[in-house]
């Protein structure tokens, strides 16, 4: 793979006196370093270890695809709500935080996979999940429910649910504890992240919806005008999934939860 990679490399300069665009595969290759820009607060596609490390299904598909690279992984923490804005500063190369393809973003940067299939849904008390299983009751002015900040769960609530209270935070864990006690109805976000919290507090009475509201392309986000970016790490994808890896990931990452014992308690 290093080859085909610096085959490309080689043909950067050309002949042409015509000036060329810069694609920002030149300078990642240049460099030799891949930035990819996570929020750290989305498990299991992306969190913190006990030693502080950043892990996850995220982290996973970003180290693979800069070991195909042949390039040294940077992974840029920032607030999923800046993700976006930090990708279009040049802050980092991609974005892969469990961010759905939609087309108000894909408006912004361009995008590539899916590399999953996802769906925003319910985390709420067990006592509840009857009773919303209504959208009337879920929209009712009486519920507050949480969302991370600039995610399409916040983006459900305020359009389909406007009558409802909503509370956003960088990070969804510290609303966690406010639906256990009742303080919130419920948070709403993607269906791993609700099985997650489900799993890490089993005797706490968290149920999630039995169907999720949507279903959600997950995709790898980069600065628009980078072409040769996005073949190459669309190519580097395909390979991930054709070779069986990218399931074994999601495998141990989405079906299993081994990884939990990594967690701070």
């Amino acid at each position: 793979m290093l080859g085909l990679v610096l085959g490309c490399q080689s043909g950067f300069s050309g002949h042409s006196s015509a000036p060329t665009p810069t694609d920002s595969v030149h300078r990642i290759v240049e460099s030799g370093r891949l930035r990819v820009g996570m929020s750290g607060v989305q498990p299991p596609l992306n969190m913190k270890n006990r030693a502080g490390e950043l892990i996850g299904f995220d982290v996973d598909v970003a180290e693979a695809l800069a070991d195909a690279m042949d390039l040294e992984l940077e992974l840029i923490e920032r607030p999923f709500g800046d993700l976006l804005s930090g990708l279009e500063k040049n802050e980092f190369d991609l974005v892969i935080s469990s961010l759905t393809i939609t087309p108000a973003r894909n408006a912004r940067v361009a995008f590539v996979g899916p590399y999953l299939i996802s769906g925003a849904t319910i985390l709420t008390r067990e006592k509840l999940v009857d009773e919303l299983e209504d959208p009337v009751a879920v929209g009712a002015p009486e519920r507050t429910w949480g969302a991370l900040a600039g995610s399409t769960g916040e983006a459900l609530l305020r359009e389909a649910f406007p009558s409802a209270k909503v509370v956003t935070t960088d990070d969804l864990a510290m609303l966690v504890p406010k639906v256990i006690s009742g303080e919130l109805d419920g948070l709403i976000s993607d269906l791993p992240y609700v099985r997650f919290e489900i799993a890490r507090h089993p005797d706490s009475g968290l149920a999630e919806l039995p169907s999720p509201l949507t279903t959600e392309p997950i995709g790898i986000a980069l600065a628009p005008g980078s072409p040769l970016l996005a073949n190459l790490v669309g190519n580097y994808i395909n390979a991930l999934e054709y070779t069986g890896l990218l399931m074994q990931m999601k495998v141990y990452w989405l079906d299993g939860n081994a990884w939990l014992s990594e967690l701070p308690e």
